[in-house]
Order: structure tokens, then C-alpha cells, then sequence
């Protein structure tokens, strides 16, 4: 597996992967040198408005990470969402995943990552009662089938991601997803945080992970590293911490992704720059005790 890195989840007008300019069409070669001799072999790259990148900033910036020595891990940028229930703006969100697709393409991303959107107007990742419903998913499942077409002419593999708070819920409910859409391009993003809901499931999240493998193991072709703990609160609240810090068995999900996706990129994500390298420090021994080849 070769080792990424995404870092904080950007916001729509301030994305800021860890090490590197918050505007993408900033990055250098310097910017993508500092992350190599950091120890990764690639990292995630955030395009803030895809219907407006220009194929001169796209070429430029792609030689920048050829240039540093960096890998392009996943491609990722902002875009409406797929579900809106405003027929208007979903047509945007389906365009501008599309132009994502084609950047992708560009750049040879080994994915280009979609996520299914929601109805909460603060975020697409945050609760709303009809997230859950048929008709989100069925505007979801009918949004990728045109994204995927244009996936498929450009030769791009996508990787879908869910969470517990939207309309892909849980490992069936994403094989439905992918299913349903039935494009070779539509891959998962193995995120075993973002299912982990319960009480029950931060305390045994080897279930969790079995769970996703035996249901969706064959679409693995990315991985996204976090961490979770219960924080200390008389409400239910499930916390991102630096990885190795939680209770996710790390040494299951390092085995099944190796298995599933050994040439797939293992991207540390939503951490602050110092928290990255700790998460870092964690991953690389954990790697070598367990015999995984880890390219950094």
C-alpha cells in the first residue's frame, strides 16, 4: 500500500490540506518536496470550484507534484449536492462532479472521490431526516449514473464514500448504491470511521470492518485512515482523534486493505499538520510489524 495524506476537511472557500497552499493553484514543487520528505508518497488534491479550473492551472499544478516527487493519492473538490431536492442545483452538483471527473483524467488521479451529499444546509456530512429517505437515495443512484458516463469515457475509477448521517448509511446500503448504478467506474472508498455509529460500534470495530469487507471488499480501492473514541459527554458523540489513539483495530483494517488493495493509496485525513506526523509515526511501525509493505 503507498501512504497519503489528505489533512483538515476543507470548507467550500478555505481548503487547507495539510502542508500545502489552501488555494490549489498555489502549489509548487517546494510545497510537494516538503510532503515527500515527510513520508508520503502522495496526497490528496482539493479543487475548490472544478466548473471553474482552467486546463492551464490544471497542467501546471500536475507538473508541480510531478516535478516534487508527489503523487496525486485522490483528486476531491466541492460541488453541489447530488441529492439537492432543487432539481437546478443538482444539475450543478452532477456537473460539476463530472468536470471533477475530467480534471481527474487530466492529472491520471488513481480516483477521483464523490460523496452522496445530504439535505443540512450547514454541510453535506451533517444529519437531516431525509437523507435517509428513497428518494434521496434514488436522486443519488440517478446523479452517478451521469456522472459515470463521462467516468467511463475518460477511463477514470470513482470512489464513493458514506457515513452513518447520510443517505449511504451502511454497508448494504452503499452495495445498493453501487448496484444500482451499475458502472465498473463506481468503486468504495473504505472508510470504516464514517460507519462506526454506536455505542457498541466504537467499542468493537473489528465487526464494523468485517462487515464492510464482506460486503463491499471487491469495490475497495482507496483507503481513508482515521481514528474514533466515545468523548466523555452525557449524549452519545463519537470523536475523530489522532490514529492509534482510538479504538479502531488498525491492525485488521492495515490486513484487509493490503489483501483487498495492495498498490491502493492509505490517505491520513482530517488532522492538523503536527497530528499527521503523529499519525504517521503510528502507521509506519505498525506497518513493518505486520509485514505490509508500505510505500512512503
Amino acid at each position: 500500500m503507498k501512504l497519503g495524506v489528505a489533512g483538515q476537511l476543507p470548507k467550500l472557500d478555505e481548503p487547507v490540506p495539510a502542508f500545502l497552499p489552501g488555494d490549489w493553484r498555489k502549489i509548487d514543487a517546494a510545497a510537494c518536496q516538503r510532503l515527500r520528505k515527510a513520508g508520503f508518497r502522495g496526497t490528496s488534491l482539493f479543487i475548490n470550484k472544478p466548473l471553474e479550473a482552467t486546463a492551464a492551472d490544471v497542467q501546471r499544478v500536475g507538473q508541480a507534484f510531478v516535478d516534487g516527487e508527489l503523487d496525486i493519492a485522490q483528486l476531491n473538490g466541492w460541488y453541489e449536492a447530488l441529492c439537492n431536492s432543487d432539481v437546478a442545483l443538482r444539475a450543478q452538483g452532477v456537473a460539476g462532479m463530472q468536470a471533477l471527473v475530467r480534471i481527474g483524467a487530466l492529472l491520471r488521479a488513481p480516483s477521483v472521490y464523490v460523496r452522496p451529499g445530504g439535505h443540512n444546509p450547514k454541510g453535506h456530512w451533517y444529519a437531516h431526516p431525509e437523507n435517509h429517505s428513497q428518494a434521496t437515495f434514488d436522486a443519488i443512484a440517478d446523479s452517478l449514473k451521469q456522472v459515470m458516463k463521462v467516468a467511463e469515457t475518460e477511463g477514470v475509477i470513482v470512489a464513493i464514500e458514506g457515513h452513518v448521517l447520510s443517505a449511504l448509511d451502511s454497508p448494504r446500503r452503499m452495495r445498493a448504491l453501487i448496484d444500482a448504478v451499475g458502472s465498473p467506474a463506481l468503486k468504495f472508498n473504505f472508510d470504516p470511521v464514517n460507519f462506526t455509529g454506536t455505542v457498541k460500534d466504537v467499542h468493537d470495530t473489528s465487526r464494523v470492518l468485517n462487515e464492510l469487507v464482506d460486503v463491499l471488499g471487491k469495490d475497495i480501492v482507496v483507503a481513508h485512515a482515521k481514528d474514533c473514541k466515545l468523548g466523555d459527554a452525557l449524549v452519545v458523540h463519537i470523536e475523530e482523534v489522532v490514529l492509534g489513539t482510538g479504538t479502531m483495530n488498525y491492525p485488521l483494517f492495515m490486513r484487509q486493505f493490503q489483501q483487498l488493495a495492495p498498490d491502493g493509496y492509505f490517505i491520513i485525513e482530517h488532522l492538523p499538520d503536527a497530528q499527521v506526523l503523529e499519525s504517521r509515526d503510528f502507521v509506519v511501525p505498525l506497518a513493518k510489524q505486520l509485514g505490509i509493505p508500505l510505500e512512503q
